[in-house]
């Protein structure tokens, strides 16, 4: 039996404090925030992912929250509707894929895991020593056997054990933005879009939710600014978004207001090697994707799952990087890919997308062109063989 730390108590660290329990490890939780995160932004499951779901036997708890989205239709500056897609269309899925809020998720994961796992909330790690030694910013010195890091993009046991954050960030060129704002639209499963040259505004409400998300996207180079400074990143998406028309306005307006706001850019997370002495990173603070992949949760699963059953049954983290590598780097590749029909470049190919949706359902080769579409993120969804790691 092995004392293991996991830092981060979202998707990855819930599912791999899991997987390490029924392995039969002791396993210690510390997370920044005084509980569990709850809300945020939906999630798709897909593929592989979906495999790790049912050996956990959380299938039917996903499915019975999923957002059942239904929709999703494009607006001009004016708010007339331009051209509407089938909800599983525009987020890529396919068959079986589930879609689910990102706290929703969390919690099922926390629920089967609070019993058996220690979890030591309104704490971070300050140092790893050589000899496991961890120290913390409110708890006193503990040792264990390996040190995970499942605490995100920015994870602050990468920057302890390899280094800092900048070495390892792949920019994408565009920066991302989601909060709580009222449903002002009355918007019932659907999504409502406005693309501008550059800039995408999207706001959407899923089933029993009465408040909507708001999301926006743009391109834009790098921008200096601090991650703790909330007010300072609301100002600069009201910037970033300055100008754009429909309801972009009173979006922005509702959005100083949230309590939930997220910002950041839309980077990917690349190192040659995701375990260094006895820390090892899984999720986001390994091979984060980016938000235009739309596999980060997938990852997160399918690598809590690869970890701990490589831990587990002598592979080690060698078997867990031979083992994931092919499968992260599939998906990694959808992100700069992906991002360029979120958010569009020029005049020219906003007008061609947007004729294309109105098309599509009358067009001769729609499955084709469906399939051009879905294929790729069916294809790195599916790019692992999940071992049976049964003890």
């Amino acid at each position: 039996m092995t004392n293991i730390l996991i830092s981060g108590a979202s998707i990855a660290g819930t599912a791999t404090a899991y997987w390490l329990r029924r392995h039969g490890h002791t396993v210690t939780v510390v997370e920044r925030a005084p509980a569990i995160r709850t809300g945020g932004y939906k999630v798709d499951v897909r593929g592989a992912a979906l495999q790790v779901v049912e050996r956990m036997g959380l299938l039917d708890a996903v499915r019975a929250r999923a957002t059942d989205m239904r929709v999703a239709t494009y607006y001009d500056p004016a708010g007339r509707p331009m051209a509407a897609v089938d909800a599983d269309l525009f987020g890529g899925r396919t068959g079986d894929d589930a879609e689910i809020m990102r706290g929703d998720l969390n919690e099922l994961l926390y629920d089967l895991t609070r019993e058996d796992v220690e979890y030591i909330f309104d704490d971070s790690i300050t140092g790893i020593a050589d000899d496991g030694t961890v120290t913390f910013e409110r708890s006193a010195p503990r040792t264990f056997d390996l040190i995970v890091g499942a605490d995100g993009a920015h994870s602050n046991v990468r920057r302890l054990a390899f280094g800092e954050e900048r070495a390892f960030t792949r920019d994408l060129g565009h920066y991302i933005s989601i909060s709580t704002v009222p449903n002002t639209l009355g918007l019932d499963r659907e999504e409502a879009v406005h693309a501008a040259v550059g800039k995408t505004a999207n706001v959407y409400s899923t089933r029993q939710d009465s408040s909507a998300k708001a999301l926006f996207m743009w391109s834009s180079p790098p921008v200096d600014y601090d991650h703790r400074d909330i007010a300072g990143q609301k100002k600069l998406v009201t910037e970033a978004m300055n100008g754009v028309g429909w309801q972009v306005p009173a979006l922005l307006e509702a959005m100083r207001d949230a309590d939930d706001f997220y910002f950041d850019s839309v980077a990917q997370i690349h190192l040659e090697s995701w375990s260094k002495g006895r820390v090892v990173l899984v999720g986001d603070a390994g091979y984060c994707a980016s938000p235009a992949s739309g596999q980060g949760t997938s990852l997160a699963l399918v690598g809590a799952y690869v970890l701990a059953g490589e831990l587990s049954t002598g592979g080690g983290t060698e078997g867990y990087e031979r083992e994931l590598r092919p499968f992260v780097d599939a998906n990694q590749a959808l992100g700069p890919a992906n991002i360029k029909g979120m958010v569009i470049g020029s005049r020219f190919a906003l007008w061609f997308q947007l004729r294309m949706m109105r098309l599509l359902p009358h067009l001769p080769g729609r499955n084709r062109m469906i399939e051009r579409i879905t294929g790729p993120i069916h294809r790195a969804a599916n790019a692992i063989t999940l071992k049976d790691y049964a003890r």
